[in-house]
């Protein structure tokens, strides 16, 4: 998990397509794996640092919650159908979304393809 975190985090340092979209991003959110938390605070459209939880004292505005299955096959070159998206994978009850809903919702397009950047050979 810290590898495909840490590549996502280079390819989004790459990405201006990114930056413009995240440009007034700046908010934790919340990714928590198997129970294992790990909070990705965004500043202004790049991933500032990724803090590792769990923690009940770090705030997040919203959060994706899965297991590592189902995040791998999400992160698969050409998803299955299911794991192609964060809200199919809610929709087949292997994800959830938890939070600020308006927040996710303002900035969907953001975060959807920055977690899309841990896809393997999908460049930025």
């Amino acid at each position: 998990m810290h590898e495909t975190l840490a590549r996502i985090r280079a390819e989004l340092e790459r990405s201006p397509h990114l930056h413009r979209l995240g440009a007034l991003f700046s908010e934790t959110v919340l990714l928590k794996v198997n129970g294992q938390e790990y909070y990705l605070v965004f500043e202004k459209g790049r991933i500032d640092r990724i803090v590792e939880g769990p923690s009940k004292k770090t705030p997040y505005r919203f959060g994706f919650l899965t297991d590592t299955e189902a995040l791998s096959a999400f992160w698969t070159a050409r998803p299955a159908p299911g794991f192609h998206d964060i809200f199919a994978m809610v929709k087949i009850g292997r994800a959830e979304i938890v939070g600020d809903m308006l927040c996710l919702v303002k900035n969907l397009r953001f975060f959807k393809e920055v977690l899309a950047l841990g896809r393997e050979g999908v460049p930025a």
